[in-house]
């Protein structure tokens, strides 16, 4: 989605790629037009790389508000698009005084307008230096289709998520950079009967209370719900996860109240105990696995688009 976005250089930057460029112009009327063409032209088409967020899909327009704000990129971006037209007045206003001034010594008139243009520039350099910051973290967001069917995964760590998503997708998954924790997103996908589903594992989001995370964890974990999917909570009644079984449970109840999808709650390592409670797999043997991808590809395919839950009538359920 913003793995296109150009480094946005500094203000100085772009100065001394104008004013460098200028210097090959054989008189002053060339170097005026020369540099301020090179900084309006840039500033211009830097503009232009950023996505209309009117037009972006709520699920990205979201995690974009989150990660920099919406509304501190566009004033950002629409003070470019003013340095873009004074450039271009500038460039015109001494050009005209220059022609006019044929005969004489423009020097003064040419140091004049990079004056200009200096100040101009200057006057954005924090614009520049912000929206190239919110571009390396826009960058790392990770690419997930907010039309395609997808299965979430929640659950404590180390009851088997990754494993899961291994065993479904058959390859090693991709591991995304993600502005809102310090580990990396999973994304698998998988193709049944010609269709292509996504599966999301996200750690350090899915895994703990709502109690103990940041505004910004918890904002990301409500942005969720725009994606058209469904929740996987993997438990581990072993306990070998490190986590009470009670604990497990109540983290389940806590995301059911902020993420609007159905939720599937299946019992994971049946090879070391049975909780006959709930559905149950091993990830490690395989067993059960399948049987649980079949119910989420039914839940996702009987409630097709209706599944990114945005009323207040939309539930999170819990299926045994």
């Amino acid at each position: 989605m913003f793995e296109r976005l150009p480094t946005i250089p500094t203000s100085q930057e772009l100065l001394d790629k104008s004013f460098r460029r200028a210097t090959r112009a054989a008189d002053n009327e060339s170097m005026v037009l020369n540099a301020g063409n090179i900084l309006s032209d840039n500033l211009a088409n830097l503009i232009r790389k950023f996505p209309s967020f009117e037009n972006l899909p709520p699920f990205y327009r979201e995690m974009v508000e989150i990660t920099v704000g919406v509304d501190k990129i566009r004033i950002s971006l629409s003070r470019l698009r003013w340095a873009s037209r004074q450039t271009r007045l500038i460039t015109r206003e001494y050009v005209g005084k220059i022609r006019r001034a044929r005969g004489t010594d423009s020097t003064p008139l040419r140091k004049s307008a990079f004056g200009r243009f200096s100040s101009v520039m200057r006057s954005i350099e924090k614009d520049m230096l912000f929206l190239n910051s919110a571009r390396n973290l826009l960058r790392k967001m990770p690419t997930i289709d907010p039309e395609a069917p997808t299965i979430l995964i929640a659950g404590y760590p180390n009851v088997g998520k990754s494993s899961f998503i291994i065993r479904i997708t058959g390859a090693k998954p991709e591991v995304a950079s993600y502005p809102f924790t310090t580990r990396g997103i999973i994304v698998g996908h998988f193709v049944r009967d010609d269709k292509r589903y996504q599966v999301v594992d996200t750690p350090g989001l899915l895994d703990r209370p709502m109690s103990e995370r940041n505004e910004i964890e918890r904002q990301t974990v409500a942005a969720l719900s725009h994606l058209q999917g469904v929740v996987l909570y993997i438990l581990d009644p072993s306990e070998h996860c490190g986590y009470p079984l009670d604990s497990q449970l109540r983290l389940a109840e806590d995301l059911s109240n902020w993420i609007r999808l159905p939720m599937l709650i299946v019992a994971n390592k049946v090879d070391i105990k049975r909780y006959s409670d709930l559905a149950e797999m091993s990830t490690e043997t395989g067993e059960g696995v399948s049987l649980v991808l079949e119910r989420l590809i039914a839940l996702l395919d009987s409630k097709g688009d209706g599944l990114a839950g945005s009323s207040d009538a939309d539930k999170s359920i819990f299926i045994k």
